[in-house]
């Protein structure tokens, strides 16, 4: 029965998706992604601080390391990103954002290079132009546009107020989560935490590294209610039936985009390109269903240390 709804949540992320055309060890993503034959692999070469990225991105395209795609991600997101368990025990990088990830890199012709860190750290590495993208279900919040250039919206979605199935009749509405005796939760540095602080700024709010401690807390009474972006919380729900995602958040920026080092527009046009290459012939689309399905088998949510 589990699984029945898990393909069902699946199916219905991918009706929304969108149709518009530390220091830790890096790890390589999945190879579920197919490389585009019709791409040809880009040069590393130029200057693209000199070039609009239209039209010439491949000539013009230079990345950090070259040959290379390095992409920082915050693997506490499921099924954006996350470790999936083999039965012998190996953890690998998974989720659709690392599907994605791995399409970009083939079509741009590089390899891809993925190195995980805490969430705050995947935007903080980005600002100092230490990884090319990041990757890790961020919103387009103009609050982030001095430390990344914004990809196009790769899957729309949005943003939800989360609690135990017991208490959901204390929370009609948004209004009534902002109260002093209340304690709300939301990730460090994320938009869900900026959300937190408009709609209940006089709860007690509780901001936590990782979406898995913040579910940690809600399971065990820690936290009365907590801010998740919706797919995230809807995949919990799956597996957590004592969860009960309750409210939607009013949010403007619905949907999340690849974060891209500030001012490389050839690498930009190239990932929007990729992007786009990517919704139009259904590669994403079976990404999401994988990532869902998987998302519900054996998994965990954060750093794991070599």
């Amino acid at each position: 029965m589990k699984k029945f709804f898990t393909l069902l949540l699946a199916l219905a992320m991918v009706l929304s998706l969108a149709a518009c055309g530390g220091d830790k060890p890096a790890d390589n993503a999945g190879d579920s992604a197919p490389g585009n034959d019709a791409a040809q692999p880009a040069g590393n070469g130029g200057d693209a601080s000199g070039d609009d990225g239209a039209g010439d991105w491949k000539s013009s395209l230079t990345t950090i390391n070259a040959g290379k795609l390095t992409v920082a991600t915050s693997p506490d997101f499921a099924p954006y990103e996350f470790y999936a368990i083999a039965d012998d025990g190996t953890a690998t990088l998974a989720g659709f954002d690392m599907d994605l990830a791995q399409y970009i890199a083939d079509y741009l012709g590089l390899e891809l290079e993925v190195v995980p860190m805490d969430f705050d750290g995947t935007i903080m590495e980005l600002q100092q132009g230490n990884v090319d993208l990041g990757m890790a279900g961020y919103s387009p919040d103009p609050k982030r546009a001095d430390s990344m250039d914004f990809s196009d919206v790769y899957i729309t979605g949005g943003q939800s107020f989360v609690c135990l199935q017991a208490n959901k009749d204390k929370f009609p509405s948004i209004e009534e989560a902002n109260k002093s005796e209340y304690q709300i939760g939301a990730q460090v540095g994320s938009i869900q935490a900026d959300l937190a602080k408009e709609h209940t700024p006089d709860a007690d709010i509780i901001e936590l590294a990782k979406v898995p401690d913040i579910l940690a807390e809600l399971l065990t009474g820690k936290l009365d209610g907590a801010f998740i972006e919706t797919m995230v919380a809807e995949s919990y729900a799956t597996s957590y039936p004592d969860l009960c995602v309750v409210l939607d958040v009013p949010y403007d920026a619905k949907g999340s985009v690849v974060g891209v080092s500030k001012g490389n527009e050839a690498l930009l046009a190239g990932v929007n390109e990729a992007i786009n290459a990517a919704l139009s012939d259904g590669s994403f689309d079976q990404f999401v269903v994988e990532a869902v399905e998987q998302a519900s088998g054996n998994i965990v949510e954060g750093l794991i240390e070599e």
